[in-house]
């Protein structure tokens, strides 16, 4: 197959056969030390455009690009959530505004009404985040206006009255219902206190004010997202990572970094999951921030960057980050913005290329 510079083929079928140390000696790490493209199967050529590109376009000292990635089409706008910040002892979240001008990209950083905010989904012309909440204060979905004085407003904090652990990713399904995952990073991390619930997938028809579980499988549902019908969710399991006080999180490579996916069912008029199965695993780090294109290809970020399977399950290509990638967003014509901790990035694709949350 015909690749740009900045890709590299990966021989699956000649390294299968190989013998392997015990310890995973990397792949793209020594060809590609400024960002590229791996391609594992030639679908992936059709994502990536005959001039595929990838390069940091903010930097900091901080992890100031972790979670969120929220790309707000009318002004090109990105929104994003940092990692845990420490000021005066104390753990933050950073909420920043990233923007591009004359001059380059610039990134802003803004303070609404958001306790330790993480994941976040376009909603009602805004920002729907999630707020993970403090030790002293509950968390929730919490809705922002995307200009200043970027007001917020609750939109649920509770389940029944018993507190979420720390709500981590947020989508809306085309009937209005907002679905999102609640794992117990927060206790782990020493933000949160003692879980009230255990770790769950939810339902939230804001129409009615109805919360209902939607599923309970999972050790640590993380990302989550529909297929383009809609027929389909997908919810990643980020058991290999566990969370801690001290530290950004403990790998376990020998527990979940997988993805799984449900079929979205009607019984007695009301939507639920079915068939749950194995959709993927993740080969580097664990799969956290989950995403489709208008095509069904499933993209995540993962600990080498954003991995891209067929609707199949196949892998077919990454998006190679150095040091990994938590969570991205699609822009308009083909861009990708990855959010890698202390640098973020911003990848020029196949200009047909479409993200189907927006369609853009």
């Amino acid at each position: 197959m015909s690749v740009s510079e900045s890709c590299i083929v990966y021989p699956r079928k000649e390294l299968a056969s190989m013998r392997k140390k015990y310890f995973r000696e990397p792949f793209a790490e020594g060809c590609l030390p400024e960002g590229g493209f791996v391609l594992h199967d030639e679908r992936f050529s059709q994502i990536l455009g005959s001039n595929p590109t990838i390069k940091v376009i903010a930097e900091q000292i901080e992890p100031f690009a972790h979670e969120a990635g929220v790309y707000m089409p009318a002004t090109g706008e990105v929104y994003i959530t940092s990692n845990h910040l420490l000021c005066a002892g104390e753990k933050y979240v950073q909420i920043s505004r990233v923007y591009n001008d004359w001059k380059g990209y610039h990134v802003d950083s803004i303070e609404p009404d958001i306790v330790l905010a993480n994941g976040g989904v376009n909603y009602r012309e805004g920002i729907l985040f999630c707020e993970q909440g403090s030790l002293t204060e509950p968390g929730g979905l919490v809705y922002m206006k995307p200009e200043e004085p970027y007001k917020t407003e609750m939109i649920i904090s509770d389940y029944h009255g018993r507190q979420f652990n720390s709500v981590n990713d947020v989508v809306i399904h085309k009937d209005g219902s907002i679905w999102f995952t609640d794992p117990t990073y927060g206790h782990e991390q020493g933000i949160r206190p003692l879980p009230q619930l255990p770790p769950q997938t939810y339902r939230y028809d804001p129409g009615t004010g109805d919360i209902r579980a939607m599923d309970d499988s999972l050790t640590k549902p993380n990302g989550l997202c529909f297929s383009p019908d809609q027929l389909t969710l997908y919810i990643t399991d980020t058991a290999g990572m566990a969370g801690c006080t001290h530290t950004s999180g403990i790998y376990s490579p020998a527990k979940a970094a997988s993805i799984y996916a449900f079929d979205v069912i009607t019984r007695h008029g009301g939507p639920f999951l079915a068939n749950k199965r194995l959709f993927a695993f993740a080969d580097v780090g664990i799969p956290d921030g989950i995403k489709c294109d208008t095509e069904g290809n499933v993209y995540s970020g993962c600990g080498d960057g954003v991995h891209v399977w067929s609707p199949g399950g196949m892998l077919i290509g990454k998006v190679y980050v150095p040091g990994g990638c938590a969570n991205f967003c699609f822009g308009k014509g083909g861009e990708m913005f990855l959010l890698n901790e202390k640098k973020m990035w911003r990848a020029q694709l196949n200009p047909e290329l479409k993200g189907d949350l927006l369609g853009l």
